[in-house]
């Protein structure tokens, strides 16, 4: 049987396994293993297990996971989000779906702090959907905009999906996080221009909120300088070259606790409950990242991700075909499974392929995470509508899914100036000496 053969196989086995329910790093892991006991056979496979899961998590980079993970939990747990979102509502609540704009402007800045979708989603919904339907927001607007937003929590640094592009790529992830800060705001911007034409055909899906003073504007302002320090800190210092990515993330949860400490809002039991979230996504990351690893070297030995490579780059197509090929598979493949699941179990076959046609590494990895981010929203797995509908229990799954499907727009043009234009995301990286 020919080693490609073998590795289709494997692939097929490997989502026969997810759809049975197994959980994707224990199906990625055991895919790859009886792939490589195949291939190779048992001895060799538990020889390249043990060496290759050893050499990536004795590696001191990979702590930047838990450390930036819980720099997020701890700001999610002292208040920040409550006062962000006021400054946002002080500023733009007074216009014509003003409400979803401040959750989306709220979103952007506390996804400076907080790399994960989800937790973003749920932050914000909580603030944001009892205000939203104060004011008689319809719930398409209202929890379409909150679990949309909180896509931004991983596109805007730092990112739990760039860290994990960064491991299994050997890119910096100092230059993805730089890279992924103009994307971001592109991004945002487009979903405040989805809104702003939404309520403008129809003004029942966001009324005008109350007007603010201008100097009730600028005493809400304070809300958002606790973020944008640690935002400085963190990013400012990897841009500097005082901070590792690790040290960073060190840097930047303690930053986080002084300031929850200082306004007297970090509890003994929020800490702790901070710390046990930490424990859980970290825990869940790490077996992604091992399943990846074994699954990766199965592959890299069958030599597919090298054979579809050559195969693409011989193809009478220019390369931004096989470009948007890789894309409309990402975005696909984020409705079937976890948006990170999909990205660790791919990144061994298309990264390959992409530096084959000539991409720019950390373009690339900006864009598969943008790509990736989209499975957040899109049916059937979605997790942030899920996050949603656990906070508003009495709006129906497909009215939700309706309110995103208004920015799925947003989110292919973002993808189409990315392409257009690479240095959105190439420019601050290439700052760096």
């Amino acid at each position: 049987m020919s080693p490609t053969i073998i590795a289709i196989i494997g692939i097929i086995g490997m989502l026969t396994l997810m759809f049975l329910r197994l959980p994707v790093g224990f199906a990625m892991a055991l895919a790859g293993f009886l792939g490589m006991s195949y291939f190779v056979s048992p001895q060799a496979a538990l020889h390249i297990l043990s060496s290759d899961i050893w050499g990536q998590f004795s590696s001191y980079g990979l702590s930047v996971i838990p450390l930036f993970i819980f720099m997020g939990y701890i700001c999610l747990n002292s208040g920040i989000s409550v006062r962000l979102y006021d400054t946002a509502y002080k500023w733009v609540g007074q216009m014509r779906g003003g409400i979803a704009m401040a959750t989306i402007v709220a979103d952007e800045f506390f996804a400076a702090i907080c790399g994960s979708n989800s937790a973003t989603a749920a932050t914000m919904g909580t603030v944001a959907l009892p205000q939203m339907e104060k004011y008689n927001y319809d719930p398409v607007l209202s929890t379409g905009t909150v679990a949309t937003g909180g896509t931004l929590g991983v596109v805007i640094p730092p990112s739990v999906i760039l860290i994990v592009i960064g491991l299994q790529t050997e890119q910096s992830i100092t230059k993805l996080f730089l890279g992924g800060i103009f994307p971001g705001i592109v991004l945002g911007v487009l979903f405040l221009v989805t809104i702003y034409i939404l309520c403008r055909r129809n003004p029942h899906f966001g009324p005008a909120g109350p007007k603010t003073s201008f100097k009730e504007k600028l005493a809400a302002l304070p809300g958002v300088i606790e973020v944008l320090v640690l935002f400085c800190l963190v990013l400012g210092g990897l841009y500097a070259g005082w901070f590792t990515p690790t040290e960073a993330g060190a840097a930047g949860s303690f930053g986080a606790i002084i300031i929850a400490l200082v306004r007297r809002e970090l509890t003994w039991q929020r800490f702790t409950k901070a710390a046990l979230e930490t424990l859980r996504t970290s825990c869940m990351v790490m077996v992604l990242v091992t399943g990846a690893v074994i699954f990766g070297r199965f592959l890299a030995v069958t030599r597919l991700p090298f054979f579809l490579a050559d195969w693409a780059s011989a193809l009478p197509v220019p390369p931004v075909a096989v470009l948007a090929i890789v894309l409309v598979i990402y975005i696909i493949g984020g409705c079937l499974m976890d948006a990170l699941g999909f990205l660790v179990v791919t990144i061994p076959v298309f990264f390959p392929l992409a530096m084959a046609l000539g991409y720019d590494p950390i373009w690339v990895g900006i864009m598969l995470m943008m790509a990736t981010t989209m499975g957040a929203i899109t049916p059937p797995v979605g997790i942030n509508v899920y996050v949603v509908k656990g906070l508003a229990p009495d709006v129906p799954l497909e009215t939700i899914f309706k309110g995103v499907s208004y920015y799925f727009a947003a989110c292919i043009v973002s993808l189409a100036l990315l392409v257009a234009f690479p240095q959105i995301a190439l420019f601050l990286p290439g700052l760096m000496r």
